[in-house]
């Protein structure tokens, strides 16, 4: 007996040790959507160099996308891991779509935060619109229908007695086109959002008629949002992802990076530096919570609004879907 138990033991060490150490996990794919560089793109994607987990437990896939709402259709096949939705495409996709299973991960940028930008619409200076009732009759142009700086307009509108697609016609036109339409008066009112407002052109020639705070207060202006079952399957990836993305914001909101900075965005939007000096990165941009966290209070208003208004069937508890225990322990090691 004890000679059959000691072959057993030394046959089980050389398979053991003929088996070699066990392969590394593969990096998990992270495939993230932006629309604006500057704006909702992932400061990793400026300076990679920041991110420690990057190759290790996850990779970074940035897909772009003309506005928040196409993002839930590529959420919902599938095609996207985390996506920066805006209020309005979030409060869609949830009641609208059905997708009960996404969760709020951590704030993006919030718009109209006390002593911070907020994005305007702009309309030339000749303009005979004085005030929001002028719009009765003229065309306003928006990203998409359904995004958030496309529902500011509406809210705005409807608040002032028009109905949108009624009194007043909505044009789609993406963000880098909307100089040109407004100059050319092809459109009567434009969505000016940074980088875009800053144009100095733009600023010559044409005047702000209201922003987004006017129109809709402090709103959680973008989040950023993943299936539930993504989180729970690839959880360490993610909360890696968040603390290298929660570190690179930290370097580019810094004052003493500012120049750096900039000149980093410069460079991936191809722009010239001067597009960004003056704001970028300062009081003169949107809001950053240096913890990545969202303000729930502020999105919860924005969708109440939004239902409000009848762009969705109904409100939601902002709260059941937010899952924050991941950016708070990205938070919590760089303490």
């Amino acid at each position: 007996m004890r000679w059959k138990m000691l072959v057993a033991a030394v046959f089980g060490t050389v398979v053991l040790q003929g088996a070699g150490p066990a392969p590394a996990a593969e990096p998990v794919k992270l495939r993230i959507g932006f629309v604006v560089p500057g704006a909702d793109t992932p400061f990793l994607v400026l300076k990679p160099d920041l991110a420690k987990y990057d190759g290790k437990t996850y990779t970074l896939d940035p897909i772009h996308f003309a506005g928040t709402p196409p993002m839930i259709t590529a959420l919902a096949g599938g095609e996207l891991d985390i996506a920066p939705l805006a209020y309005s495409s979030f409060a869609l996709a949830v009641v609208n779509a059905g997708m009960s299973d996404l969760r709020i991960i951590s704030d993006n940028f919030q718009d109209g935060a006390p002593g911070y930008y907020s994005i305007e619409y702009m309309v030339l200076k000749d303009s005979p619109i004085k005030k929001i009732e002028d719009l009765k009759g003229k065309a306003v142009a928006s990203n998409v229908e359904g995004s958030a700086v496309d529902m500011a307009i509406r809210a705005m509108v409807a608040k002032h007695g028009l109905r949108p697609g009624r009194d007043v016609t909505f044009v789609e036109v993406g963000f880098p086109n909307m100089k040109a339409e407004l100059l050319e008066k092809k459109v009567d009112l434009i969505s000016a959002v940074r980088p875009f407002s800053a144009d100095p052109e733009l600023r010559a020639k044409a005047r702000t008629l209201f922003d987004q705070r006017q129109a809709i207060g402090r709103s959680e202006m973008i989040i950023n949002v993943a299936k539930a079952g993504f989180l729970t399957a690839h959880r360490t990836a993610v909360v890696d992802f968040l603390e290298d993305e929660l570190r690179a914001q930290h370097w580019f909101l810094d004052p003493a990076n500012h120049d750096a900075a900039v000149k980093l965005l410069a460079d991936y939007s191809k722009h010239p530096v001067a597009a960004f000096q003056s704001w970028a990165f300062t009081k003169g941009d949107f809001y950053h919570d240096p913890n990545g966290l969202p303000d729930l209070t502020a999105l919860q208003s924005n969708i109440d609004l939004q239902h409000k208004l009848g762009f969705v069937k109904a409100s939601l508890d902002v709260k059941k879907y937010a899952d924050l225990a991941l950016v708070k322990e990205a938070a919590a090691r760089l303490k």
